[in-house]
């Protein structure tokens, strides 16, 4: 599914939780025994701690014809945990009163590349051992209880029925398929493909929630010590053992060639995307595209795209751009909402403003003006636990250095206009891209 779903915390630990917006702090690693790696910030400024547990079980890895498996089986979770050791089962209103009870919160998620359970609680001793305890039991004895998979199947069904209704789902489907052609990162949840999941399946990718296959972060009010006893506890009942090498996922493919796809929708709008696969996270021209992005349409009312389709022609009131780089090539998006009759001007004025860009790159006045946001802007990223555990997990992840949050600002002030025209020519080719149209006629591309 690429819906996420998110625990639920109390109220009063859903708040900020804010920190002091001052330098990055110091990032502690460690190995445990069973093969699972550690990543730590101290946070001691408030009484609460945050843990992400994210394993190599995200959507990329779904069969074809059973797309959303992952994600169903990562928030399955949250249904039920199964009787051991002299413990009672407890139903899904038992679990959730039992973390009601206990002022927590856990739960699991599946994005396109990871699996990921998150387990927010107080540090009280008493507390924060109980919260650790019952964690562990929910991540190592999850039931995946047939009847209430049943049941959530039904909901979810009519949750896509409803969704394919509206044009900007319709418009990112086609999207996403053309983008990504085969690629898992192209699979579309669907009733047909929940149809064919059942419980065992759930149980059978279970298996690869093991404590070797584990990235672990933590931010909060403890110490390493502390830090090591919470992941122990917490993955003490999944399967221990030697993780083997998981099958390799292919990449996705290159465009070979532009492809217009126009939809008819009966809307008061039409919606535009147009892309490419773009980069995967660990590209070295991570910080080039993401300065360079700003000027060229993610960095809303100042960005290159919103001046000419917006302010100039009053074509579109919002269009953006992003990159969405991940373990493989994510797509590069253009988008826009527009008057069906507007749509085809729309489509030529955005192609012409990213093919410039592509070709010449940011004025010496835009470069500036990207980097004195971005860094004017990076207290922001790191002024609570939520982001923090966010850019830890980031970093763990995708091992990225461990000074990655103190040299942040440095990479993005280093970047040039060369630096940027040179990666945006190697990552992007606007004459081999997907125009999808979705209520309107779509222009065919220019040569």
């Amino acid at each position: 599914m690429k819906t996420i779903l998110r625990w639920a915390a109390p109220a009063f630990l859903a708040a900020s939780c804010a920190l002091p917006a001052a330098a990055a702090l110091p990032i502690q690693k460690w190995q445990q025994a069973s093969g699972a790696q550690v990543y730590l910030i101290e946070s001691p400024s408030l009484p609460i701690v945050d843990v992400q547990v994210d394993v190599d079980a995200g959507e990329r890895r779904d069969p074809a014809d059973k797309a959303g498996l992952h994600s169903v089986t990562a928030s399955m979770t949250s249904k039920g945990i199964s009787a051991r050791d002299g413990q009672p089962a407890l139903d899904e209103n038992q679990l959730a009163e039992a973390w009601a009870d206990l002022g927590a919160g856990f739960g699991g998620s599946a994005s396109a590349d990871r699996m990921s359970f998150t387990l927010r609680s107080l540090t009280y001793p008493d507390l924060l051992a109980k919260a650790v305890a019952l964690g562990a039991r929910q991540l190592g004895e999850p039931s995946f209880p047939d009847n209430v998979w049943q049941r959530d199947r039904q909901r979810m069904a009519a949750a896509i029925r409803e969704a394919d209704t509206r044009p900007g789902t319709v418009a990112g489907k086609a999207f996403q398929k053309a983008v990504y052609g085969s690629h898992p990162y192209g699979y579309d949840t669907t009733e047909e493909s929940l149809g064919r999941i059942t419980t065992q399946d759930m149980r059978e990718v279970y298996k690869l929630v093991q404590p070797c296959r584990a990235k672990v972060s933590i931010v909060g009010a403890v110490n390493r010590a502390q830090a090591d006893q919470i992941v122990t506890t917490l993955l003490s009942r999944l399967p221990a053992g030697t993780c083997a090498p998981l099958p390799p996922v292919p990449e996705v493919p290159a465009l070979t060639a532009a492809a217009e796809r126009a939809i008819p929708f009966a809307a008061a709008q039409a919606q535009v995307l147009i892309g490419q696969p773009g980069y995967k996270r660990s590209d070295p021209d991570y910080f080039p595209l993401t300065v360079g992005n700003y000027t060229l349409g993610g960095g809303g009312f100042v960005s290159r795209l919103t001046t000419e389709v917006r302010e100039k022609r009053g074509l579109s009131y919002s269009v953006y751009s992003y990159f969405n780089p991940g373990m493989h090539a994510g797509a590069f998006t253009l988008g826009l909402q527009t008057r069906p009759d507007q749509a085809a001007q729309a489509v030529e004025v955005s192609r012409d403003v990213l093919k410039r860009f592509v070709a010449e790159g940011p004025t010496e006045a835009e470069l500036k003006a990207a980097k004195d946001f971005m860094i004017g802007g990076f207290a922001l990223r790191i002024d609570s636990n939520s982001k923090l555990l966010d850019n830890l997990a980031n970093i763990a992840w995708n091992d990225l250095p461990l000074d990655y949050l103190d040299t942040w600002t440095r990479q993005v002030e280093k970047v040039t206009a060369a630096d940027i025209r040179a990666a945006f020519a190697r990552k992007l080719q606007p004459d081999r891209m997907v125009t999808v149209v979705v209520g309107a006629p779509v222009a065919p591309a220019r040569q």
